[in-house]
């Protein structure tokens, strides 16, 4: 089974703009990406590309347009991410990962408040 790469920065900043737009032309997403990145529409389109040929995106031809899709939803990305993370950085220990993720930036009392939330939920699936 092959396994998708991790995608760099510049690839996740074109697959967050895809998930949160949908499929998209290369203007599209580069139009997207203007405030908060500047890169020339050129590169734009070479790291969609090279995307593509990574298995990250799809592309699909409409007509004179090539649109873009990502793969893989975002969870499923972050999930593999996360996963790999894991494995790589903490010994493939989930704890060691949480408890360094919560100390590393203030968590909001309601963030707290979803993560004892998830957490309930989990050790009630497990009865």
């Amino acid at each position: 089974m092959t396994t998708t790469p991790r995608p760099t920065d510049a690839e996740l900043a074109i697959l967050r703009v895809l998930w949160e737009h949908g499929p998209s032309t290369v203007r599209e997403v580069h139009t997207a990406m203007s405030g908060t990145r500047t890169v020339a529409y050129t590169t734009t389109l070479k790291v969609l590309q090279v995307m593509t040929a990574k298995g990250l995106t799809v592309r699909e031809e409409r007509g004179p347009q090539h649109i873009y899709r990502a793969r893989h939803g975002e969870q499923q990305m972050q999930r593999r991410l996360v996963r790999d993370l894991v494995d790589r950085a903490f010994g493939g220990s989930t704890s060691q990962f949480v408890l360094q993720a919560l100390a590393s930036r203030k968590t909001s009392a309601e963030e707290l408040d979803e993560i004892r939330r998830l957490l309930d939920s989990y050790g009630k699936e497990e009865e």
